[in-house]
C-alpha cells in the first residue's frame, strides 16, 4: 500500500506551483522535497504566458494626448521561466541533509510603446515602463528526527538579487524617464520548521518559515542618461519578504491522496526606494502639497500581505501512470495595486501527469490555468497623507486577464 504514496506526493507538489503568484511570489517556497523518504533528487522548469492588459483611466485629463483614440496598454507580461532542484540525503535514521534551489522571486513586465503615452514614452525615448527582477535561492536544511514520525529542520539560505527599473509615460509626470540599475547583491537568510509523519497512510503536514532576507544594493540611477546626484550616494535596503508555508496530505484510498497547501507572504511591509527616486520623489510631494507635505513616496510597495491556498487530489492508475487535479486562489496584495503588478490574486485550476518506468525514478508533466483579478492601478501616490491623493492616483483599469502555467519535473530515490 504505502509504495503508492510517495510519487503520488511528488505530483502534486508539480500541480501546485505558484508561478502567478501575488506581488513577486514565484516559486512558492516548497520544502517537501526535503521530505522524501531516503535519498532523493529532483529538477524542474516552469513557464507561464500571461496575458495581462488595461487602459487608461478617462477620468485623468492629464493622462490623455489630443487626437488618441486608443488608450489601451495592450500585453505588458513577457512569457518567463523559473528553475528548481533538490538534493536530499538521508545521513542517518534520526539524520537528514538537503540543498534546495529555486528562484522565488521575480518580475518580468514591459509596457509597449503606446501612441497614447500613458505607460510609454514615445516622443524621447521611444520606450515602455519596464521592470526586471531575478532572485536565486541555495538552501542548506539539516533535519533531525528526534522521536518517531517527527521532523525538526533548519539552515542558511543564501540569496542573489538583481534587476533594473524605467519608468515611462505621463503617469509619471516628473518621473519620466528615470532608470534605476540594481546591481547584483547576495545575502543571508534562514529556515526552519517541523513536519509530523504516518507513512503508513501517507499524511504528511509541514509547517515551514522562511526568513526575510535584507539586502543593501547599489543603485545607478539616472533620468534619460543624466546621472541623478540629489545627494551622496548610498546603498538601498530592500528586504525579500519572510514567509509560512503550511503543507498537508493525506491518503483516501491506497491509490488515492488528498493534499492542500496554505502560504502567507509578508509583502506590506516590503519597500523599494533608491536614495536619488527618493530624493526626487520628496521634491515632487513638496510642489504637490505646496510645502505641507514632504516625505515622497516608494518606487514600489503593497497594501496588503498575500494569502493563498491549493486543494487537490492525485490518482494512481497504474504502477507507471499518475494524475494530480487540484483548485487553487491568490488574495493578491490590494486594490489598488501597483503599476509593476496589476492583478488582484487569482483562481486556479490544474492537471499533471507522472509516468514512472521504474519505480525509483519518474518525469511529470502538468498545465494550470489562471483566472487574474480585476484591478485598479495607481502610480504611488496612493497612500499620501494628502487630501484626494488616493483617487488622484489611480491611472488605470485591468481586467479580463488570464495566464496559463506549465511546468516539467524529473525525479530519482536512490
Amino acid at each position: 500500500m504505502q509504495r503508492y504514496y510517495p510519487k503520488l506526493a511528488i505530483l502534486c507538489s508539480l500541480v501546485s506551483s505558484h508561478g502567478m503568484a501575488a506581488a513577486m511570489d514565484q516559486s512558492g517556497q516548497s520544502l517537501l522535497p526535503f521530505l522524501e523518504a531516503g535519498h532523493y533528487f529532483e529538477a524542474s522548469i516552469s513557464a507561464a504566458d500571461p496575458e495581462v492588459s488595461g487602459r487608461t483611466l478617462g477620468t485623468r485629463p492629464d493622462l490623455v494626448n489630443s487626437g488618441v483614440d486608443d488608450y489601451s496598454t495592450d500585453n505588458i507580461r513577457q512569457n518567463f521561466q523559473y528553475y528548481s532542484a533538490a538534493l536530499k540525503l538521508q545521513l542517518k535514521p534520526e539524520l537528514s541533509f538537503g540543498i534546495l534551489y529555486d528562484q522565488p522571486f521575480g518580475s518580468d513586465l514591459h509596457y509597449p510603446l503606446k501612441d497614447n503615452g500613458s505607460f510609454s514614452d514615445p516622443a524621447l525615448s521611444k520606450q515602455g515602463t519596464q521592470i526586471n527582477v531575478d532572485t536565486q535561492n541555495l538552501s542548506l536544511v539539516l533535519g533531525y528526527q528526534a522521536f518517531k514520525n517527527f521532523n525538526l529542520y533548519a539552515g542558511p539560505a543564501f540569496q542573489n538579487i538583481k534587476g533594473d527599473v524605467s519608468l515611462r509615460g505621463l503617469v509619471y509626470a516628473d518621473l519620466n524617464g528615470y532608470n534605476a540599475m540594481f546591481k547584483e547583491d547576495a545575502a543571508i537568510g534562514w529556515l526552519a520548521g517541523f513536519a509530523y509523519q504516518l507513512p503508513d497512510i501517507a499524511l504528511k503536514a509541514a509547517l515551514t518559515y522562511h526568513s526575510k532576507i535584507d539586502h543593501n544594493i547599489n543603485v545607478s540611477e539616472n533620468i534619460l542618461g543624466t546621472p541623478l546626484l540629489l545627494l551622496d550616494e548610498t546603498e538601498t535596503k530592500i528586504s525579500t519578504p519572510q514567509s509560512v508555508n503550511l503543507d498537508f496530505q493525506t491518503s483516501v484510498t491506497v491509490s488515492t491522496l488528498l493534499y492542500s497547501n496554505i502560504r502567507w507572504v509578508n509583502w506590506k511591509d516590503f519597500v523599494i526606494r533608491p536614495t536619488q527616486f527618493g530624493a526626487l520623489s520628496e521634491r515632487t510631494t513638496t510642489t504637490m502639497s505646496g510645502g505641507t507635505y514632504t516625505g515622497g513616496f516608494n518606487l514600489d510597495d503593497y497594501q496588503k500581505d498575500q494569502w493563498s491556498a491549493s486543494v487537490g487530489v492525485a490518482k494512481k492508475w497504474t504502477q507507471q501512470w499518475s494524475s494530480a487535479f487540484d483548485l487553487s486562489w491568490d488574495s493578491g496584495t490590494g486594490d489598488p495595486a501597483s503599476i509593476f503588478n496589476p492583478t488582484k490574486g487569482y483562481w486556479g485550476i490544474g492537471l499533471a501527469i507522472q509516468y514512472s518506468p521504474e519505480p525509483d525514478y519518474f518525469i511529470s508533466g502538468g498545465a494550470k490555468y489562471f483566472w487574474l483579478g480585476d484591478v485598479t492601478a495607481q502610480d504611488g501616490t496612493y497612500n499620501l497623507p494628502l487630501p484626494g491623493i488616493s483617487e488622484a492616483s489611480k491611472v488605470g483599469e485591468f481586467n479580463d486577464n488570464h495566464a496559463i502555467g506549465y511546468g516539467l519535473k524529473i525525479g530519482y530515490h536512490f
